[in-house]
């Protein structure tokens, strides 16, 4: 699909007009120059033609951080590699000698330039558009992101460009066969997320820094494998509520809060030199809430006791993980170094056992047997007064949110739900994970007593 990136000096308002064009909040907005660092791509949703928008960086940005030279890289990838480039300068501002400095540099360009001069809220301000001729690319499309002043202005812009670029998408989109995982690469910060990206597609395609909080947005990268068209979402790191310093990460760990959500399957990515941490429980807390796939990726495993053998290596922190994260047994796990790209393989081998088990469910005859036997083999307990738990019948639902990795609920049909214990649950559980393996799949239980219309028809 072809790609429109977004380039200009910081705080221009490229992530506004981004959002703008994609129809939905998806880059973080603030006053706060240097905010977007990696490039964000997202379908534009305002023109006739498909394409693919490209949030970049601000260029020339003076940080306080060392990301500087970083961003600049990043926005030189996506000017290289675009098909249309947005120069996005600010009519407020008047021209800068950064935004001189990118006319310079955009001429180098093979893709062609529209100038978008943002921020014009009022007619004062279009008439002084004209001024920004004098950096070579015209006057300029005067918008205004925030009010959605002139979007179809661009949107033409952008039609008339990418139009010959679509006119082969049927065939571009047969050599798709079909849509992949998206999968969301998550953990504190530091833990190596964007590194393991990086890694997975053989290509600096995110910065990678030992600075705590590098990532502030939710990437989507788009990774085919094995004819599939995979999307990779690296994540902001999620740290404590505490130890947030800003709006701006608090926005970030509500974002990477929402990917998992939005997820098939969750990479929970954990610096395995430094053991399991309270926050890396928090993460997995998240993920067992929201019920998703899982697979654990131990990143730096070469810095784990590098002097001892690899069995009793890989014996100990197999010991170590599942005692720390024992609620979230299910998840399956690989011991990878994503910086030295050691072990990389296995991450798409054992996504691959995940989803192929999720495309076997228990059939309900199955399910009804085995449950059967459960009960007889270990009755639950009665309290004292009170009538034992008896189970009617049970069958398996999926929810229509997942598709790629099929997530099953065991809805259990019993006398009195009220009945059902915490540890007898567990047991349950225990026992359908013996009798049918699903690694990497959660298994959760719905309990509902017999109602009313069920008894009248049991009378009948």
């Amino acid at each position: 699909m072809p790609s429109v990136a977004i380039v200009g000096r910081p705080n221009v308002g490229k992530s506004a007009l981004f959002n703008r064009l994609a129809g939905r909040r998806i880059a973080i907005v603030h006053d706060q120059p240097g905010v977007t660092r990696d490039r964000i791509a997202a379908p534009c949703h305002i023109t006739q033609q498909p394409c693919t928008l490209i949030d970049t960086g601000g260029i020339g940005a003076t940080l306080d951080d060392g990301f500087g030279t970083a961003v600049t890289t990043e926005a030189d990838i996506a000017m290289q590699t675009a098909d249309l480039i947005l120069f996005v300068v600010d009519a407020k501002d008047g021209i800068t000698s950064i935004d001189e400095a990118l006319a310079q540099r955009l001429r180098k360009s093979k893709a062609p330039v529209q100038l978008v001069i943002n921020k014009a809220d009022n007619e004062k301000q279009d008439l002084l558009s004209g001024d920004f001729a004098t950096l070579g690319y015209g006057e300029g499309i005067p918008v205004s992101a925030e009010l959605g002043k002139n979007m179809h202005m661009i949107a033409d812009a952008i039609d008339k460009v990418v139009e010959p670029l679509n006119r082969n998408i049927e065939e571009a989109e047969e050599v798709v066969k079909k849509e992949g995982l998206k999968i969301a690469i998550v953990g504190k910060p530091n833990a190596g997320k964007s590194s393991l990206i990086n890694a997975i597609l053989k290509d600096d395609r995110t910065i990678v820094s030992d600075i705590s909080g590098t990532t502030r947005d939710a990437v989507d990268v788009p990774y085919e494998f094995m004819g599939e068209l995979h999307t990779l979402i690296d994540t902001a790191g999620i740290r404590r509520r505490t130890k947030m310093d800003s709006s701006v990460e608090i926005f970030s760990s509500m974002r990477a809060e929402r990917s998992i959500r939005r997820a098939d399957i969750c990479l929970l990515v954990i610096d395995c030199a430094e053991g399991v941490s309270a926050q890396d429980r928090k993460i997995a807390r998240i993920i067992q809430d929201e019920k998703k796939p899982c697979l654990i990726v131990l990143n730096k495993f070469d810095l784990y006791h590098p002097n001892a053998q690899k069995s009793a290596r890989l014996e100990e922190i197999t010991e170590h993980v599942r005692t720390e994260l024992f609620f979230l047994s299910y998840a399956p796990y690989v011991c990878v170094s994503a910086l030295k790209k050691q072990s990389i393989g296995l991450v798409f081998s054992k996504l691959a056992e995940i989803r192929k088990a999720a495309q076997e469910p228990i059939t309900t005859g199955k399910l009804n047997r085995f449950l059967g036997e459960a009960f007889e083999k270990k009755p639950p307990q009665a309290k004292k007064g009170t009538k034992r738990l008896k189970l009617l019948y049970a069958t398996a639902a999926v929810n229509d949110r997942y598709t790629a990795i099929p997530v099953p609920t065991y809805i259990l049909f019993v006398n009195d739900k009220r009945l059902m214990q915490e540890h007898y649950e567990q047991y349950l559980t225990n026992r359908l994970r013996e009798d049918h393996p699903s690694p990497g799949i959660p298994i959760t239980f719905s309990v509902r007593s017999r109602n009313a219309s069920d008894d009248k028809k049991r009378k009948k």
